[in-house]
């Protein structure tokens, strides 16, 4: 039977079936995921820690979390749980930014074990094998500990609330009980300070790690954390830089070969994601660029892995194709547009000689619309057609404004094509950058002839800057009149002298200092003007310039066909022009039809070059 169709009062003329939902497809999968593996009841409960085995077996819950900080939750995922050895990836995180790269390396390994994660089997240098079993975390604590001494246990703290985007607790009875119980990291403990991998204080350091495992989360708080990690160390959140992407790219390393315990390899192969799990029942998954997986169950399989949250993240990973070595891209749609700009003009209107010099060299400014994050292969592919397909324009304008990400590789390729490019006598201009972006302190940074470099926020004002040096290069600029005839008009083209002098008299004088407004949107539209010398801009209520005017030309002039403002019109410098009233205007076009036809006639061939413009612009875009 067909669904029953009804009409939301909400939304008039919109059917729906009866029962349609509005979830999105991932919040919908999530929930069927939820749905189907809670009956697993398979695994058990940690017992070596005696407080673990008071939780709920039942317990399950499911966050997700996109880089762009949307957050899924299904189930329990608001359930408190202690962190156990999850929190092993972000304290090695902290000990990379605390002490750095060189001493934690000296200090702690980064292959896999091939063991439990309890085992006290250090390396043949007798190091830990990696920070996320056991001995590597102690030692981490212990790195920590021997910068902020007492202090040390409420950095972790500090940080680990900061990937959260809360500020976490500890579970007292937890990490009392880790602590009665703890042997077996004792004596790790006081194997790594034998071979001088811990201070002295080695029971200090212990109540650190103990303490950093009983912090308390949840999934949602996993799943923050993990966004965290796959945003470049930016909480998508609350937007704070949490860590530097240089860490954040270590951290994942050690997490894809290491951080499922003795399952690694196998979570590799058949997930793909970067991952960290811990007895507790918890499992954090950071897959770079798109999203942060937190599970919470705490029925564990025999690697001490939850048995729910593995399912969930493997479904996951089948369901949407997100093992991250299976990767597809296209570098050839980094490029969304390359022409010149025949047809494409600026919205600085010229000069008749001036628009001459541009249509006749218009391919002397070529211009590449870049889209989508850029890397070291899209723009090793920008640098190569740039190479195979010299400009040959002396001018080559770059824009990124759609461009939301360039890696450091990214802009240090492209740094040097464009130093290459500044020898060879070009000049590039860049375009939707800001002087304090990535994109620009890279490629200034690589640029050895920043006098062959120019950067605009706007791409229309680097096409007039590239335009104007066109012009200049040819001449256009040498004989520049500050004044113009009011029968250098194009409204008032094809007029007769004395319907020339007939215009004037009806007009008045008007002077505008710069930055004055002339004419601001929303007012009465009832006169026009003619202007005789300076420079204005047409800009909407927005701020954004519609068109800059020179002398020779009219502004305005919608008022024969509008009622009203729809744009202002401001001096850029000082400004003389001729304003004409409408209503005198409209006496005269009754006495004398053949001028007001003449006028009106101009006015429509002037908004067809606009239109021939404007199209010209939207077929270019549709041609990419």
């Amino acid at each position: 039977m067909d669904a029953q169709l009804i009409r939301s009062p909400t939304s008039a003329g919109v059917t729906r079936p009866t029962g349609y939902e509005t979830k999105p497809p991932l919040r919908r999968f999530l929930v069927d995921c939820y749905e189907e593996f809670r009956a697993d009841h398979s695994g058990a409960l940690a017992d070596y820690i005696p407080e673990l085995k008071r939780a709920n077996p039942d317990h399950f819950g499911v966050a997700l979390v996109t880089i762009d900080g949307h957050v899924y939750e299904v189930g329990d995922s608001a359930v408190p749980f202690t962190i156990q050895s999850v929190s092993k990836a972000f304290v090695f995180a902290l000990a990379l930014e605390m002490v750095g790269e060189e001493r934690v390396a000296a200090t702690i390994g980064v292959e896999p074990s091939g063991e439990a994660f309890n085992s006290i089997r250090l390396t043949n240098d007798n190091r830990p094998f990696n920070p996320m079993v056991n001995a590597g975390a102690i030692a981490c604590s212990g790195l920590i500990f021997e910068v902020d001494g007492k202090g040390a246990f409420e950095r972790v703290r500090r940080k680990l609330s900061q990937f959260a985007g809360r500020e976490l607790g500890v579970d007292e009875a937890v990490h009392a009980s880790e602590t009665a119980t703890g042997n077996r990291n004792r004596a790790i403990a006081w194997l790594l300070r034998n071979y001088a991998v811990l201070p002295d204080d080695v029971d200090a350091v212990l109540d650190v790690y103990f303490r950093q495992c009983a912090i308390l989360v949840t999934a949602r708080d996993l799943a923050v954390m993990a966004a965290t990690l796959a945003n470049r160390g930016i909480n998508p959140v609350t937007g704070v830089q949490v860590i530097t992407p240089h860490i954040v790219a270590r951290t994942l390393s050690v997490m894809t070969s290491s951080g499922m315990y003795d399952y690694a390899g196998e979570w590799t192969y058949r997930v793909g994601i970067p991952a960290k799990s811990g007895v507790g029942g918890g499992i954090v998954a950071a897959l770079p660029s798109q999203l942060g997986l937190g599970t919470f169950s705490p029925l564990l399989d025999a690697h001490f892995n939850s048995v729910r949250g593995l399912k969930v993240c493997e479904a996951l990973s089948a369901r949407f194709d997100l093992h991250m070595l299976n990767r597809n891209a296209d570098v050839r749609t980094s490029i969304m547009a390359d022409y010149d700009i025949y047809g494409i003009s600026s919205r600085r209107s010229r000069q008749p000689h001036e628009q001459q010099i541009l249509d006749e060299h218009h391919s002397d400014i070529r211009v590449i619309e870049l889209v989508g994050a850029m890397n070291f292969g899209t723009i090793d592919y920008v640098s190569r057609k740039l190479a195979n397909e010299p400009p040959n324009a002396p001018l080559l304008i770059i824009d990124f404004r759609r461009v939301p990400d360039i890696t450091a590789a990214g802009a240090e390729l492209l740094g040097e094509t464009l130093s290459a490019l500044g020898n060879a006598g070009v000049t590039t201009i860049l375009s939707g950058v800001e002087a304090a972006s990535v994109v620009w302190a890279g490629v200034a940074a690589c640029t050895t002839d920043l006098r062959r470099l120019r950067r605009f926020t706007l791409l229309d004002d680097a096409i007039e800057w590239a335009e104007d040096q066109l012009i200049y290069r040819f001449g256009g600029f040498t004989d520049v009149r500050e004044s113009a005839h009011i029968g250098e008009q194009a409204l008032l083209a094809d007029l007769d002298a004395d319907e020339m002098a007939a215009i004037v008299k009806l007009s008045t004088m008007r002077r505008y200092g710069a930055g004055q407004r002339i004419i601001a949107a929303g007012e009465p539209a009832n006169s026009l003007f003619f202007l005789q010398s300076g420079m204005v801009s047409v800009k909407l209520p927005s701020g954004v310039r519609l068109a800059s005017l020179g002398p020779g030309m009219e502004f305005g002039e919608m008022a024969i066909l509008e009622r009203s403002r729809s744009a202002d019109v401001v001096a850029d410098t000082p400004v003389t022009c001729l304003e004409l009233p409408l209503d005198s205007f409209a006496d005269y076009r009754r006495l004398h039809p053949g001028t007001a036809l003449k006028i009106m006639r101009n006015l429509a061939a002037i908004l067809a070059r606009r239109l021939v413009a404007a199209n010209a612009k939207v077929d270019l875009l549709s041609a990419y």
